[in-house]
């Protein structure tokens, strides 16, 4: 066997005798509080909707229009700005910034299609969105996605994992998953699980 050959071997039995990150007990239990959670804020929407279909009028008068729309517009430029400034660096906050600015992109294409339906200017709404907007916001969601990609490709290739980069919704996250969207003081002592690409092949439980 080649020295790589080895190693990869090495690696291999060694993860064979590493615990799955996300089957701890302790993570496990977080997992199920943010499902829960998550879970919780989409029926608490579904009810808020449910209000405002019922209470909000057909017709409503704003006093404060130019400001709502010029604010939209400046939070768009800031995200190209901050975007392009992560690109130029080749900093990893460029994927973040991507995605807010590819959202902020979708929300202007819907308030346009939907405050102008049935007036004059829907018809400049929809060229805006479908020749500028929604494009643009692809861009941004499709360039993240690859981003990703290429990071989780080169932490493979560092570890010695071969083979392709598998689908994102089957990456588990990594080192000790949910944990660490907790602020540091709220994790608890000794709680550091490595996690490895590998565990993607993994079948879910």
């Amino acid at each position: 066997m080649t020295p790589d050959e080895r190693r990869q071997l090495a690696r291999a039995l060694a993860a064979i005798d590493l615990p799955h990150p996300l089957m701890d007990p302790r993570l496990r239990r977080r997992r199920r509080f943010g499902l829960l959670f998550m879970t919780g804020c989409c029926v608490g929407l579904a009810g808020w909707i449910a209000i405002l279909l019922l209470t909000l009028p057909g017709h409503y008068t704003s006093t404060d229009w130019r400001t709502v729309w010029v604010g939209l517009d400046i939070a768009e430029m800031a995200g190209f700005a901050a975007t392009a400034w992560a690109a130029w660096h080749q900093r990893q906050v460029v994927i973040f910034l991507m995605v807010v600015t590819g959202t902020l992109l979708v929300c202007d294409a819907w308030f346009d299609l939907a405050l102008d339906y049935g007036s004059r200017g829907f018809t400049a709404s929809v060229l805006s969105a479908v020749l500028a907007e929604f494009p643009l916001a692809f861009l941004m969601f499709a360039s993240a996605m690859r981003l990703v990609r290429v990071t989780i490709q080169i932490m493979m290739q560092l570890t010695g994992v071969t083979g392709p980069v598998p689908p994102l919704w089957r990456v588990p996250l990594f080192a000790d998953g949910l944990e660490e969207a907790l602020p540091a003081r709220l994790r608890p002592r000794g709680a550091s699980v490595a996690a490895d690409v590998t565990a993607a092949e993994r079948p879910s439980s």
